[in-house]
């Protein structure tokens, strides 16, 4: 199983950024996907999920209204649109696949593969 995320980098408060995750070698249109993120010095922390049909999603607190989750089963990729960018968005975010994550969907121990990781960092 691999998750590949993309789509990092640098950029300005008040920006936008588009986060991808391209999965392989699972049945993707099973797994619901969520993306979660880690600031140096703090714990992970939930973004948002997917589910598998892409039926419902689901969003933290902290980036509602400006993070939204989508999927396309047929390419096997999900993405993150990021907008209204904070300097409090800076993390390396990851993207998750589980399976059946709900009712604990922002349970990072509810997912069972996780990829690399992309850098995003948000300027004042």
């Amino acid at each position: 199983v691999q998750l590949q995320a993309s789509g990092g980098g640098l950029v300005q408060a008040g920006g936008s950024l588009r986060l991808t995750c391209a999965a392989s070698g699972l049945p993707f249109s099973i797994y619901d996907m969520g993306w979660f993120r880690q600031a140096p010095g703090k714990e992970r922390e939930f973004v948002s999920t997917i589910t598998n049909s892409g039926g419902s999603t689901y969003v933290g607190d902290s980036v509602k209204g400006r993070f939204t989750i989508s999927r396309d089963n047929a390419k096997n990729m999900v993405y993150l649109q990021m907008n209204s960018l904070k300097p409090e968005d800076t993390a390396v975010y990851y993207c998750a696949a589980g399976f059946r994550t709900r009712p604990e969907y922002a349970n990072s121990r509810r997912y069972n593969y996780w990829g690399q990781g992309t850098q995003v960092t948000v300027s004042s």
